[in-house]
């Protein structure tokens, strides 16, 4: 049997995904103001959710 590999769904950027995901739009508004500037400023590099929840949690992770 063959293995079948999900591939998260790729957006052009992150402001297309937060337009197109309300569940990631939500998360991403969660975020404090300093990450979401830092992940804007990166904004053509990440195209899905999963790529969005690693940068935040590596920006976050300097908080604790």
């Amino acid at each position: 049997m063959k293995e079948v590999i999900f591939m998260p769904h790729q957006y052009r950027d992150l402001h297309e995904m937060i337009r197109q995901d309300g569940e990631i739009n939500q998360f991403f508004s969660s975020l404090p103001s300093y990450v979401q500037e830092t992940i804007c400023q990166r904004a053509d590099n990440i195209h899905n959710p999963e790529a969005l929840r690693r940068y935040a949690d590596n920006l976050l992770s300097g908080d604790k």
